[in-house]
């Protein structure tokens, strides 16, 4: 996170209720430079078994989060990816036309086209979206159980009103107790 939203005392009153976060690292800084600067250290002898992605809701910051985020993952690490489910075009919005709107009501972004990306140019991945929350999105390293086939091109075109005539389709939606199930089978 480039603006810490706690400071000092907070970590330390974390800790004192989990002994465990002691250990926390914290990186004041956008992801595109911490990938570029401290993950290869940070992660030269542990892969990741668990992210979430929940920064910049545009496409291309959560694009580059994701692709950087696979290179350090565990062979059975999960992804999860917050706002991947908008349920209003006036979510899928922007930033700017967020800011412009005056912040007013949920702003989830187009982060949902990532999962359409993953989906048509992974195939070793498992991507789908829970229908919860915003839309959680999980990433696996399993083969795909379906895939997409849009080019980049395609995707950047896409609109809101495009994901609303395709959403469960284009998500891979599963209900939000699927998650038990497919995590459990996961780790076996």
């Amino acid at each position: 996170d480039p603006y810490f939203a706690f400071d000092g005392l907070r970590k330390l009153g974390k800790s004192l209720l989990q002994p465990a976060n002691f250990k926390n690292q914290y990186f004041e800084k956008p992801s595109d430079d911490f990938f570029e600067q401290n993950a290869p250290v940070v992660f030269a002898d542990k892969k990741i078994e668990l992210a979430l992605i929940d920064g910049m809701h545009e496409y291309d910051f959560v694009l580059r989060d994701a692709q950087n985020t696979l290179k350090y993952l565990d062979e059975k690490g999960v992804i999860i990816l917050h706002d991947c489910n908008p349920i209003a075009a006036t979510s899928a919005v922007s930033h700017q036309a967020w800011v412009d709107n005056g912040h007013q009501g949920v702003w989830n972004g187009d982060v949902w086209k990532m999962i359409v990306f993953f989906r048509s140019f992974h195939p070793e991945l498992d991507v789908f979206v829970l229908d919860c929350d915003h839309g959680l999105g999980v990433i696996t390293k399993k083969p795909a159980e379906n895939r997409l086939h849009f080019t980049e091109e395609q995707i950047r075109g896409f609109s809101y009103e495009d994901l609303a005539q395709n959403r469960q389709a284009w998500l891979n939606l599963k209900p939000a107790d699927y998650f038990e199930d497919y995590f459990f089978n996961l780790r076996q």
